[in-house]
């Protein structure tokens, strides 16, 4: 399955709904939504994750480096649902404590 990414905007907040792999092939996808994103002035912004069924080390590299982007501008990313898999991915990399994980997108959204 391949990379799908869909951009939206409630209130003042970016969200991406990500689906499909996230991999050294199509991190490069995922920072392009992401770095539209900010460099159009959207500094708060919800990734969600619940239809991910792979992010590779690569992914992950892309949201960190979109997060240090927003904290820049007085903003910040924010995740939410991710997937049993990619969850675990975040666990391992040491990446739990650092993002704000949320367990619904509208959740994620509230928080801001």
């Amino acid at each position: 399955m391949s990379l799908e990414i869909a951009v939206s905007e409630l209130k003042d907040v970016r969200l991406l709904e990500v689906s499909g792999r996230v991999d050294t092939i199509s991190a490069d996808e995922l920072n392009a939504a992401l770095t539209d994103c900010i460099t159009n002035g959207r500094h708060q912004v919800v990734v969600d994750l619940q239809d991910v069924e792979y992010m590779s080390s690569a992914g992950l590299r892309e949201l960190v480096s979109a997060l240090k982007q927003v904290n820049k501008q007085q903003g910040d990313l924010r995740l939410a649902n991710p997937s049993g898999r990619v969850m675990e991915v975040l666990e391992l990399a040491g990446l739990d404590s650092i993002f704000k994980i949320f367990p619904t997108r509208n959740d994620a959204i509230g928080s801001f």
